[in-house]
C-alpha cells in the first residue's frame, strides 16, 4: 500500500511539472534566449579558435556549459581545445563527459587519440572500438585502432583492422602498410599477393597516400 501511494504521489508531481510548463507562456522565450546565447558563444569560440585565442575559446564554451550542462558538443570541442595544448587530463574529462550525455564517434576517437598519446594503449583501442562501432566507414579509424592493438601486441586483431581499411580505401599506402604486417609475422603468402596488388596498382598511377583528417576531429 505505501509503495502505491509514492508512486501515485510520483505520478501526480510528474503531471503537474509537465502541466506547468506546457502552460507557462515565458517557457518558450526562455528556451529561444538561452538557445541564442549558446549559438552567439558557439560562433564566438570558433572564431577565437581559429585566431589561436585559446583563453577566449574556452571561456566561450564554459559559458556554453554554464547555461546547458548537458551540451555533449561543447565538451568534446573543450577536449579538443585541452588536447591540442597537451592537457591531457582535461581533455580526457571532457571526452569521457561527451560520451557518457551523448556517445559519437568523434568523441570517442578523440578520446583514444589521447589514451593513446599518453600510452594508455587498451583504453585507446577500447574508444577506438567503440567509435568504430558507430561509424564503420572510416578507414583511417580503423588504421589508428590497428595501431593501438599492435602496441598490445593482438596481432590478429591488427590484420582484421588493416584489411578493413583497405577494403575502405585501396590506396598504395595502406597496401604499403599491410605487406609490411604481413612480412613482419611470416603471412607469406598474403603478403605475395598483396605485393602482385600493389605493383597493380603503381602501374595504373592510383591514389599513393591515404586522405587523412586531423587526429583529433571536431564534431
Amino acid at each position: 500500500m505505501g509503495q502505491l501511494l509514492v508512486l501515485l504521489a510520483i505520478s501526480a508531481l510528474v503531471w503537474w511539472q509537465l502541466n506547468r510548463w506546457l502552460t507557462d507562456p515565458g517557457l518558450s522565450s526562455r528556451i529561444v534566449h538561452h538557445r541564442s546565447r549558446i549559438d552567439r558563444f558557439w560562433e564566438r569560440s570558433d572564431q577565437n579558435m581559429r585566431a589561436g585565442q585559446i583563453v577566449e575559446a574556452e571561456r566561450c564554451l564554459l559559458s556554453i556549459l554554464r547555461i546547458d550542462d548537458k551540451n555533449a558538443p561543447a565538451y568534446n570541442r573543450l577536449g579538443i581545445l585541452y588536447a591540442k595544448q597537451k592537457e591531457y587530463f582535461n581533455a580526457i574529462r571532457c571526452f569521457e563527459i561527451a560520451r557518457t550525455i551523448q556517445p559519437g564517434a568523434a568523441s570517442l576517437h578523440n578520446l583514444g587519440v589521447v589514451y593513446y598519446d599518453t600510452g594508455n594503449y587498451e583504453k585507446a583501442s577500447l574508444a577506438f572500438k567503440q567509435a568504430i562501432d558507430l561509424d564503420n566507414s572510416s578507414a583511417f579509424r580503423h588504421l589508428v585502432y590497428a595501431k593501438a592493438l599492435e602496441q598490445l601486441d593482438r596481432i590478429k586483431e591488427v590484420t582484421v583492422a588493416l584489411e578493413k581499411s583497405l577494403d575502405l580505401d585501396p590506396n598504395r599506402e595502406i597496401y604499403q602498410i599491410l605487406l609490411k604486417h604481413y612480412e613482419r609475422h611470416n603471412l607469406a603468402d598474403k603478403a605475395a599477393d598483396i605485393r602482385r596488388e600493389l605493383n597493380r596498382l603503381i602501374n595504373l598511377g592510383r591514389p599513393e597516400r591515404l586522405k587523412r583528417p586531423e587526429r583529433i576531429v571536431v564534431s
